[in-house]
């Protein structure tokens, strides 16, 4: 019967064994070298294929395959572990039924192989996890318990229901045969590519593939680096393995909710600390674009837990300028709640590092506006956003597309030197995921302001042309733009034109040959921005 996760000891690190470190680790290799290979995982499991990603390969100057568990019935690889644990229970155990807790994978995995070994299961999942998830389990047959907001308060609370109803309890992660039913991924691999491989990248929550992969990995063939993957607001293993101890997290990032785990398992620790030769931490940006990098390469969509090795990877190559090697990332899952790709799209150009934002200041004067756009020149705006708010100083919040990370410092200073008082955001959390949707508002300044949403053409010179057929009487009040990567971008622009100038102002429309509609009286308008 599993034990509750005990509280680390912060006063004196775990004593280490006896033994050698490098023999600790051969003897860990070769004690799970025959579970995995006797692993009962292809009842429900697929072998999943092992292909290149050949558009990442060719930008990053290296080869990179792709270990596809989002390719799995369940979209994940845990069903391997699950299954393996659960087919060596013995019949009066079986029939009582099983219980798990998981932030959604894993009790998929359950969940399948309850139904396929006629069996019930209970699942308790953290009520932050997606609804794809939970929608999932319930498909498959599973009996879904909300409860908590990680997976170590699901695993505290399941493991109370586990006492109660006399439930076998199939551990995520910190179990040996669960362990050797991941395993199986690396064995995969290995058969697969049998030439010259230089590291896999796993990803990391609680450990369980990891070590499969380290274990199997370093029994065969102990030349290729292991590198597991966490993200920088949950890295429990890597701080683990560092203090020489299992520690608990406080607070755990659940963006990568399949990964979110405040402390890893005893066996996990044990492993890891032996047979992984490194760790690599990704942020939630670096993780968005991977999984632009991932449907680029294959046209799937992996959620962002499946996506932390390929950004890893790249961290990695950048990091040590490799060149001409083999590379496996293993994409460990697909279950993406559709609603957050919206975020992931967002996010993805700050993560390539092809986005910068800029705060910029400019004169409240008549041409300033245009000055401006003149300065930015061919370079595509990703985001243009501006309100009338004072009757000397304009603060307008710009986006504009980069190829590489040091060219928002050159811009900034670009605009500086033409007289504009500039503040690089790109690296602003607070910019990136809030004021750029907060720019606006209410303006006295706005008198006889009509407002208009226009249709531009999404290619350069676009906004130059809108600007250049204005009469330089009319004033720009408002200003909303953002890159939706669609053929026309949707445009609200404010116009504060004198009255003399309607008939030109109607010409203007007419001639512009851009669709416009105007919503002076909408009453949104009224309410958030008159």
């Amino acid at each position: 019967m599993p034990s509750a996760p005990d509280t680390p000891d912060h006063t004196a690190p775990v004593p280490p064994p006896a033994a050698h470190p490098r023999k600790r680790g051969q003897r860990i290799a070769a004690d799970y070298l025959k579970r995995i290979l006797t692993a009962r995982v292809y009842d429900v499991a697929r072998e999943t294929a092992l292909e290149p990603a050949r558009l990442l390969s060719r930008r990053l100057g290296n080869q990179v395959l792709l270990k596809r568990e989002d390719q799995q019935p369940v979209f994940s690889f845990k069903l391997r572990g699950a299954y393996n644990k659960m087919a060596r229970l013995d019949a009066p155990t079986l029939a009582r039924g099983v219980i798990c807790a998981s932030a959604g994978n894993h009790a998929q995995g359950v969940a399948l192989a309850a139904r396929r070994l006629g069996c019930r299961s209970v699942v308790v999942m953290p009520v932050t996890t997606p609804k794809l998830k939970v929608d999932a389990v319930h498909a498959l047959g599973g009996e879904v318990v909300l409860h908590g907001d990680s997976y170590s308060d699901a695993y505290a609370h399941a493991l109370e229901l586990q006492s109660e109803r006399g439930l076998a309890f199939v551990h995520p992660f910190d179990d040996p045969d669960v362990i050797a039913g991941q395993g199986t991924v690396a064995m995969e691999i290995l058969r697969q590519h049998q030439g010259p491989l230089d590291a896999v990248f796993v990803p990391i929550g609680g450990g369980g593939l990891v070590c499969g992969v380290a274990a199997y990995v370093k029994a065969v063939r102990p030349e290729i680096s292991v590198v597991g993957v966490q993200t920088i607001d949950s890295d429990a293993m890597r701080r683990s393995v560092e203090s020489g101890r299992r520690l608990t997290l406080a607070d755990v990032g659940l963006f990568s909710d399949g990964t979110a785990v405040k402390q890893v398992g005893k066996e996990t620790f044990r492993i890891a600390r032996e047979l992984v030769d490194e760790f690599v931490l990704v942020d939630t940006d670096a993780v968005c674009a991977a999984v632009k990098d991932m449907f680029q390469d294959t046209r799937s969509v992996v959620e962002p837990a499946g996506a932390l090795a390929v950004a890893a990877l790249k961290q990695y190559v950048e990091r040590h300028r490799c060149k001409g090697r083999t590379f496996v990332a293993v994409t460990s899952g697909a279950n993406m709640n559709f609603d957050r790709l919206r975020f992931v799209a967002e996010r993805a150009e700050f993560g390539e590092q092809r986005e910068a934002l800029f705060a910029v200041t400019i004169p409240e004067e008549r041409g300033s506006f245009r000055r401006l756009c003149e300065l930015i020149g061919a370079r595509a705006v990703t985001e243009f956003n501006y309100r009338i708010s004072d009757e000397r100083i304009a603060h307008v919040f710009v986006g504009l597309a980069i190829g590489r990370r040091d060219e928002a410092e050159r811009i900034a200073r670009h605009f500086v030197r033409h007289g504009f008082a500039t503040v690089d955001l790109t690296d602003d959390e607070l910019a990136k995921e809030h004021v750029r949707h907060l720019v606006g508002g209410r303006s006295e300044l706005a008198l006889d302001e009509r407002l208009f949403r226009f249709q531009f053409p999404e290619r350069p010179g676009a906004l130059m042309r809108f600007l250049g057929a204005m009469a330089p009487s009319w004033n720009i009040s408002l200003f909303h733009y953002r890159n939706q990567g669609a053929d026309y971008g949707r445009i609200l622009v404010g116009l504060q034109v004198p009255r003399s100038d309607e008939p030109e102002f109607a010409h203007f429309l007419r001639t512009l040959a851009y669709p416009c509609v105007e919503e002076t009286g909408n009453p949104v308008y009224a309410l958030f921005l008159r």
